[in-house]
């Protein structure tokens, strides 16, 4: 658990109050590669934290292929947000792409304890600034405006989760087809 309030308090210090609570809630879980920790339809009733593993957050198009929105790597929060906040099924599926061991808490037992622990709080609100709009706001850009190519050489940056993903999750990522991520490969080699 050292690593999880460890990174909480990135965000955030948590009192020694706050902590406790907060541990009465978490549990440990593993999920084996090609398990969902949450299924698109369903009720999102938990947040993880990822320990080790890969995990990604995908939905389902008309055709029925996968269509990754993100992948979380160690050390990040997962959950079906606006599906939680909004108390509705989630569109998304967040699926293990490796091994993973988390720490679940339920979404709802959370939601109640953040009323609870001011410091609790704005560990949540600047998690949410941080992830779910100053990392978020460039991405719905750069999907709107920049080529594959362009998109594909930006995941490149990030060498250690670009080597974990399989080629169809990229693509898939990309909005193309691994054809065309083998086309835009060779174009840059």
């Amino acid at each position: 658990m050292k690593e999880f309030l460890e990174q909480i308090s990135t965000y955030y210090p948590l009192s020694e109050e706050t902590v406790k609570a907060l541990m009465n809630i978490c549990t440990e879980a593993t999920y084996h590669k090609n398990e969902l920790l949450q299924e698109a339809g369903s009720a999102a009733r938990y947040y993880y934290f990822i320990k080790s593993g890969l995990v990604g957050y995908y939905t389902v198009d008309e055709q029925g292929d996968s269509v990754y929105k993100i992948f979380f790597e160690e050390k990040s929060f997962v959950a079906s947000t606006a599906a939680i906040i909004k108390d509705t099924p989630s569109d998304f599926n967040i699926i293990a792409l490796e091994d993973c061991s988390v720490i679940k808490y339920s979404a709802k037992a959370f939601r109640e304890l953040i009323t609870k622990y001011h410091d609790l709080a704005l560990f949540h609100i600047r998690y949410l600034e941080e992830n779910w709009v100053v990392k978020k706001e460039p991405l719905e850009i750069s999907l709107k405006y920049e080529t594959a190519k362009q998109r594909y050489l930006q995941l490149l940056e990030n060498k250690p989760l670009h080597n974990r993903l399989k080629q169809h999750h990229i693509a898939s990522y990309l909005g193309i087809t691994p054809t065309q991520l083998s086309r835009i490969k060779k174009e840059i080699n």
